[in-house]
């Protein structure tokens, strides 16, 4: 029996594409590929990693297969966005391993605050995000069309 290796690495720009497809690839999915989408994913170095977010991938037997970012909106806090796993790669657990890494990380580097957009239609990522200690907050209007819930977890 092949054991199936994960492990979770940092952008590079060689894999600049696998954030766009990811996201694509959901996005077209349940709703539409929105304007902010476009750039950001079109440019993650530009529009993430130049201005202070982070990039993680995932990576199942040497193919990208998930991804999710960090981006900053404060010294302290972060949104955590872009989140996706290929559909070819549902069941292996990637979104927790992202979710943990994603955590992890942000204990390391002393973040305060994580906020998420998301919306109720995608119950299975509502539950990961609750499971990891999110909790609901006030959705602010306007940031994504197809949000209809913000969560926050503080960071200890």
């Amino acid at each position: 029996m092949i054991q199936n290796k994960i492990e979770i690495i940092e952008y590079s720009d060689d894999l600049k594409e696998a954030i766009k497809l990811l996201n694509y690839e959901w996005l077209e999915k349940y709703f539409r590929v929105e304007e902010s989408d476009i750039k950001s994913l079109s440019n993650p170095r530009e529009e993430i990693i130049d201005k202070g977010g982070f990039i993680f991938y995932a990576k199942l037997n040497d193919k990208i297969v998930g991804t999710v970012s960090l981006l900053k909106k404060t010294e302290s806090v972060y949104e955590l966005g872009k989140m996706a796993v290929s559909e070819k790669a549902q069941g292996y657990k990637i979104g927790t391993l992202l979710m943990e890494h994603c955590l992890d990380f942000a204990k390391q580097k002393h973040l305060k605050t994580l906020i998420l957009y998301s919306n109720t239609q995608l119950e299975s990522a509502i539950h990961l995000y609750r499971k990891y200690g999110f909790s609901e907050i006030k959705l602010d209007e306007g940031l994504y069309e197809r949000a209809n819930i913000k969560m926050e977890k503080h960071i200890l």
